[in-house]
């Protein structure tokens, strides 16, 4: 008996909306704002909205949040806030594409702790998704490092690559508390964590918070509210039902449409490479999603 269509629609509609992160951040950067105060901005903004929702909604809950939950919570937002930090920073290194395509190679790692950690058991059709959307990946990062249009592709993708490690810890800690605590208690414990934490970052590396143009709070005011609030919310959501294996590879299609977004407002031009990459994308997904179902 399949299971609920609800959590893919929920996920799906997320990695649609985390696809327009992207975009925004080149145009935060363009405006002067620095990476990492982008990135604390963003967290910021999306706990001081959540606060007052969280105090009608959860405070009992919270209150009653065990130490060893409390701290999970921490480590949670801690990955988060470092993936924020190194993913966001190495926009400004590398193509839109191939940046938003690296930072979503976690499924391999994922899966693998998974295997070694949790004895989660991974079918053929996973294993074969985790490789295609691996192979897409490398093409679409080739396909950039060859163009060599970017400042500096080789750091950007590096710093990409590390989003992605810290990104799996996120959504493998983020798996095992979603099963105990309600969607709005995990978010608000998580994002306020990722925003102390980066707030302290920007401020030891001397990136200010302060004295950007209207415009520019306006774009990271966009980034808390759609990719952050309804995006990674929806992921979250998701995670309670679906595995962190599939909530990962799903997050392989945010590539194509921040890519997709980037062809038509920046001009990053597809290279046939990079189509290869992104077909290769499409098919890892849709095995994967083929598995997971395979379990209701």
């Amino acid at each position: 008996m399949q299971r609920s269509m609800w959590p893919y629609l929920i996920l799906f509609s997320g990695v649609l909306i985390a696809s327009t992160a992207s975009i925004m951040i080149r145009y935060a950067q363009a405006a002067g704002v620095p990476s990492i105060s982008i990135a604390a901005g963003r967290l910021v903004l999306a706990s001081l909205i959540l606060t007052p929702l969280v105090l009608a909604k959860a405070r009992p809950e919270l209150q009653r949040l065990s130490r060893r939950d409390l701290l999970l919570a921490l480590g949670s937002g801690s990955f988060l806030a470092g993936h924020f930090a190194s993913w966001i920073s190495s926009l400004a290194y590398t193509s839109v594409a191939s940046s938003a395509a690296l930072v979503a190679t976690n499924p391999l790692w994922i899966a693998l702790a998974s295997f070694f950690f949790f004895r989660e058991r991974l079918s053929w059709r996973t294993i074969v998704g985790i490789s295609l959307t691996l192979l897409g990946t490398i093409a679409i990062s080739f396909s950039d490092s060859a163009q060599s249009l970017q400042p500096n592709p080789m750091l950007g993708n590096l710093l990409a690559l590390v989003g992605a490690a810290t990104a799996s810890g996120y959504l493998l800690i983020g798996r095992s508390l979603r099963r105990r605590l309600s969607i709005l208690a995990y978010i608000y414990v998580v994002y306020s964590t990722a925003a102390v934490v980066l707030v302290v970052w920007a401020m030891l590396a001397g990136q200010p918070l302060f004295g950007f143009s209207p415009y520019a709070y306006l774009l990271i005011l966009a980034l808390a509210l759609g990719p952050q609030l309804l995006g990674h919310t929806a992921l979250n959501y998701a995670l309670s039902t679906l595995s962190a294996t599939f909530v990962a590879i799903a997050l392989l299609g945010e590539p194509i449409g921040s890519a997709i977004f980037a062809l038509v407002l920046f001009q990053e031009q597809f290279a046939p490479l990079q189509l290869i990459g992104f077909v290769l994308l499409l098919g890892g997904i849709a095995l994967a999603l083929q598995a997971e179902q395979g379990k209701g």
